[in-house]
């Protein structure tokens, strides 16, 4: 498997004073994931968690919503691209993955459903992006098992730092994204890195899955950078009830979040946030939130 840091030697400039010195580069590789041996997507990740990057993306496609649901996952030994192998001797490129799906599960036809809901620059309306997610998700936020669902903003705000703590390769290179999987008490249950915010997302959804875990209807997502439409349909497809963000998010995850009972949070920041759709998970003054 690919590492995920890679060294490099830089020159470096510092008050005028020039030197040379190795530093420490987020590793980013192509990762092509087939569905029972067709090709069906390709994604630049960071390697490592390929499994649960490759599972959490099918489930925010509507393919998987549950660990029976799958057969298992694979490396592709001898993988081939543009006819010749990645591979001097036919073993393992480690940047293809195979997702084999149980007996009897139905494969869709992804190509419609792809082009509308996964790339937010599609060029497709903002309505047909909101009804594929809509249509497609198999968990309703506003039917969760756990309704109650309840976050204090200080349990919010606090979010940020516990997932800056967890970023250890971050840390290294200054060059990742992460997502976090919380409770509502702020305890932090799981954190990934990548190069890609969708993918550190992916990676939480896909191991939730393999754990028969989903839905995440007690969860909050927090995730570095912004919110965008990408995200919240992966936040609902998942079934995750409040996404948090430490920038803005887009006026199309905006309306998904509204149309779907998702709580979505932006510019958290300290003690600091906006509250754009989803206010009744938050435990507010009810005079200061009617202002």
């Amino acid at each position: 498997m690919g590492r995920v840091t890679e060294r490099r030697r830089v020159i470096r400039i510092r008050d005028g004073a020039v030197s040379s010195r190795p530093d420490t580069l987020v590793a980013e590789e192509p990762l092509e994931i087939r569905l029972n041996g067709k090709p069906l997507a390709i994604t630049m990740r960071t390697p490592g968690d390929d499994f649960a990057l490759a599972a959490g993306f099918l489930v925010s496609e509507g393919v998987l919503g549950s660990a029976d649901e799958l057969a298992n996952i694979v490396y592709c030994a001898g993988a081939t691209r543009g006819g010749e192998a990645e591979t001097g001797g036919g073993g393992n490129s480690y940047n293809v993955v195979d997702v084999r799906l149980a007996d009897g599960v139905v494969v869709p036809d992804l190509t419609l459903e792809r082009n509308v809901y996964t790339t937010s620059s599609c060029g497709l309306c903002g309505k047909a992006s909101l009804d594929a997610v809509r249509t497609t998700a198999r968990w309703r936020l506003d039917d969760a098992p756990d309704p109650a669902v309840r976050l204090t903003p200080e349990t919010l705000a606090a979010l940020p730092d516990r997932l800056r703590a967890a970023q250890r390769v971050f840390d290294r290179t200054g060059g990742l994204h992460a997502a976090a999987l919380f409770t509502a008490d702020g305890e932090l249950l799981d954190v990934r890195e990548d190069v890609g915010r969708h993918n550190a997302v992916d990676k939480i959804v896909g191991r939730a899955l393999q754990d028969g875990r989903l839905p995440l209807s007690s969860g909050v997502l927090m995730v570095s950078g912004r919110a965008s439409f990408e995200l919240a349909q992966k936040a609902v497809m998942a079934g995750i009830p409040v996404l948090a963000a430490v920038s803005a998010p887009s006026s199309l995850a905006v309306d998904l979040a509204a149309e779907t009972g998702l709580t979505l949070v932006g510019f958290l920041r300290g003690r600091s946030m906006n509250v754009y759709a989803g206010a009744h998970r938050l435990a507010l003054d009810p005079a200061a939130a009617a202002g």
